[in-house]
């Protein structure tokens, strides 16, 4: 099918076409887990859920970074706020995810200097403008975001800017995929795998796991032809017996990725063990600023101790984001944990499954 223009992405009568296509092949029960957030909340948005027959469920995730972010990280962020002089700044999501006793939106109406910004370099104009400060931005994303992070580090040292920080929160996809596969009562017979993130990695990053695997995975986009193209070929892989790793998002991704901006990751970070939430600690999974770059780095120029951290109680966030369990079957979903008073991340990030259902769930 070759399609060239992104309304065509759109399409009704194509996206009609493949679901017919799927409706015929589609003969065995199986599980298929989008492991991107944005991915989530466009298959929710645009109904493919109610389009697909019954013998395919589709299961989140941890493609949420903020819903991933361990509970010690989340409070050590608090506990940043509240350092005299310090300003922090952080993306959206971050503001309203419950901590263990706070959040940043209620440290920042107590007085807490917390902005919200756009990018790394909107919060390294602030420290720029403000040398009196010392201005804390806070890394939490997958490889979509990191280059960016450490270009604005690599900006900071050529610029001369010494009161600029990074606390880094990464993850990295890969290491979580294989984490997944082993994990005690998760089925996943497919993988429906992020497009912004392979945009930067490429699809041989994902080689070393298929060919332990060989589950059938495919980077797909956003659009809704996008996604159906990619449970097309998930089902037929399933179907006829032979997984491969496909490209369904040829028009952005290739396979090597992108090289320059992974060089650049690679100059300021270094891959470490890291804490996912619901999952564990996942050896190699997460990046830390290199020893070049230690005065950039908020974890080892402020001491920050974080005590009688504790996951919300009763929430499910955990298992929604392994597959484990979805929303519904949390005993606070849409009871003690809504949009507008959330327990946990899951219900808090744009992208977060919890909120994906909470949105459009009773409408599909």
């Amino acid at each position: 099918m070759g399609i060239k223009y992104l309304d065509e992405y759109r399409d009704v009568e194509i996206s009609e076409s493949i679901v017919q296509k799927i409706a015929a092949i589609s003969k065995k029960n199986i599980r298929l887990m989008e492991v991107c957030g944005t991915h989530t909340m466009s298959i929710f948005r645009s109904g493919i859920r109610t389009l697909l027959p019954d013998t395919i469920t589709l299961i989140s995730g941890p493609g949420c970074p903020v819903c991933v972010t361990a509970q010690r990280d989340i409070d050590a962020f608090i506990e940043l706020s509240r350092v005299d002089g310090v300003v922090l700044a952080t993306f959206g999501d971050l503001m309203r995810v419950p901590g263990t006793k706070s959040s940043l939106q209620k440290e920042s109406a107590a007085g807490s200097d917390v902005r919200i910004v756009y990018s790394p370099m909107d919060a390294l104009e602030i420290a720029k403008k403000n040398p009196e400060k010392k201005v804390v931005f806070l890394g939490v994303g997958f490889e979509t975001t990191a280059p960016t992070i450490a270009a604005s580090i690599l900006s900071a040292k050529e610029m001369g800017i010494d009161n600029f920080y990074v606390y880094s929160a990464h993850k990295l996809v890969p290491p979580a995929l294989t984490v997944l596969m082993e994990t005690k009562g998760v089925k996943i017979d497919g993988f429906i795998l992020p497009g912004h993130v392979s945009v930067i990695i490429g699809i041989n990053a994902y080689a070393q796991f298929f060919d332990q695997y060989k589950v059938p995975s495919v980077v797909t986009g956003f659009e809704p032809v996008d996604l159906l193209q990619a449970i097309s070929m998930l089902v037929e892989q399933v179907e006829t017996g032979k997984p491969c790793l496909g490209n369904g998002y040829q028009r952005a991704v290739t396979s090597e990725g992108n090289v320059k901006a992974q060089s650049v990751m690679r100059d300021v970070f270094e891959p470490m063990d890291a804490n996912w939430r619901g999952i564990g600690v996942i050896p190699g999974s997460g990046l830390k600023i290199r020893k070049a770059f230690e005065p950039f780095d908020a974890q080892k120029m402020f001491n920050v101790e974080t005590t009688d951290t504790k996951e919300p109680k009763g929430c499910a966030c955990g298992e929604i984001l392994t597959g484990l369990k979805i929303p519904p079957e949390c005993s606070l979903y849409k009871k003690a944990c809504t949009p507008t008073d959330p327990v946990g991340p899951c219900m808090v990030s744009s992208e977060g499954t919890c909120a994906a259902y909470y949105r459009y769930h009773d409408s599909d």
